[in-house]
């Protein structure tokens, strides 16, 4: 496709986002290829009564009717969890955003929520609601007593605002994967961020790594993790596969055992690949899809480390910088956490804290965008290199080689 075709399909689209000057949705929108600045397309004006009242912008002197300044424009809105805003305000914007598009005639809405909002909520009161992996008990269901089913009514008012489609990533629940899939017609993206992360290791750890070395050990702290932790190490071996010397690369399940509210204990899967006596002077590299407290990931570290594990790395998608987060994992037994910024306020030093000396950041903007344009465009990336780019401190200890990290 020339040149002239590719920008008259980018313009198609017009990629807005729910709060002024949003560096994630501005980056997104940079890689897609959009000419024109966000804040010339949409103005996210508040009354003096504190109510929301976005309105779509147009270049002057374009002709169109009243009501009629989007007609046949895909418009692709970015809301991301950051600034001061809460999680309930911005998904009232979504709604308002959604509906201003489809009122001023725009033919598709599509929503791109990289942690999808209301997820945790993904399950009611009754044995109907949601669809879960698991036999609901009366302790579960008793959890939800006098809740609603959050995220099911998420999917609905957004349906009832005009999003059609849904793009998010690595979202947890399959209740909610299954809901919104139903509820968007099947047009529910659950992007998996495994080939980012086993690019990144790839390059960044088993490059550096002694082919005639122990080697790497991919893990899942719990069954969970699993499928996610085989996804990762399938891609590596996939990639090492045509390399002559390679280090070895192990697959590592364990499995958790809780005794409380905040006590588990956590020991290798009978069934795991890799098991405790093949860890030591490893370097074990642990999967999740999202932290929270931190308190199940720091206890699997220390138990690694005490069957013998070199180094331990904590890769997550999903990086909530709680102050418990930050106490948890500050232990000497987490020698590095690798994130995305799903979560864009993970890019704050102050949100990072202590963290911020082993923390690295990879920014997923140009990978969002990417898929927007193959997806719905079926053209490739703009740019050239990873899918992604680096973030971190520079006093991250993940500048030194690992040989000086002590």
């Amino acid at each position: 496709m020339n040149t002239d075709a590719a920008k008259q399909q980018t313009e198609a689209m017009l990629i807005v986002n729910t709060v002024a000057d949003d560096p994630f949705a501005i980056d997104v929108a940079h890689h897609f290829g959009q000419a024109r600045e966000i804040s010339d397309l949409i103005n996210l004006k508040r009354f003096a009564n504190s109510e929301f009242c976005p309105r779509f912008i147009q270049d002057e002197g374009e002709r169109y009717a009243t009501g009629h300044s989007l007609d046949g424009r895909t418009v692709v809105l970015v809301s991301t969890f950051t600034g001061n805003w809460t999680r309930n305000g911005l998904a009232m914007c979504n709604l308002l955003i959604a509906r201003a598009a489809k009122d001023n005639g725009a033919s598709s809405v599509i929503l791109v929520e990289p942690d999808l909002y209301y997820s945790a909520q993904d399950r009611g009161p009754r044995p109907e609601h949601g669809e879960t992996v698991f036999a609901r008990d009366e302790r579960d269901l008793d959890k939800f007593d006098g809740q609603p089913f959050s995220s099911l009514l998420y999917a609905q008012l957004l349906r009832l605002a005009g999003v059609n489609e849904v793009v998010t990533v690595h979202n947890h629940s399959a209740s909610v994967q299954k809901l919104f899939a139903r509820e968007f017609g099947g047009c529910f993206f659950n992007l998996s961020p495994a080939a980012l992360f086993a690019d990144y290791l790839i390059r960044h750890e088993v490059s550096q790594a002694d082919p005639a070395g122990p080697g790497l050990v991919i893990c899942g702290p719990d069954a969970g993790a699993a499928p996610f932790a085989r996804e990762v190490h399938g891609l590596i071996e996939a990639s090492l596969s045509r390399l002559l010397l390679r280090p070895p690369v192990g697959l590592l399940f364990m499995t958790k055992v809780r005794s409380g509210e905040r006590k588990v204990a956590i020991t290798p899967a009978p069934d795991s690949p890799t098991q405790a006596g093949d860890l030591a002077g490893r370097d074990v590299i642990v999967f999740d899809d999202m932290v929270r407290t931190g308190h199940t990931i720091a206890e699997c570290c220390q138990v690694l480390k005490q069957y013998g594990a070199r180094r331990v790395l904590f890769v997550v998608t999903h990086f909530h910088s709680s102050d418990e987060v930050k106490e948890n994992l500050n232990h000497p037994a987490v020698d590095a956490i690798v994130t995305t910024n799903t979560i864009p306020a993970i890019l704050n030093r102050d949100m990072q804290g202590r963290l911020r000396k082993k923390m690295l950041v990879l920014k997923i903007e140009k990978w969002i965008a990417g898929f927007l344009r193959k997806n719905w465009l079926g053209l490739g990336p703009c740019h050239d290199g990873p899918p992604y780019a680096l973030d971190m401190s520079s006093k991250n200890p993940r500048w030194v080689p690992h040989e000086h990290m002590g």
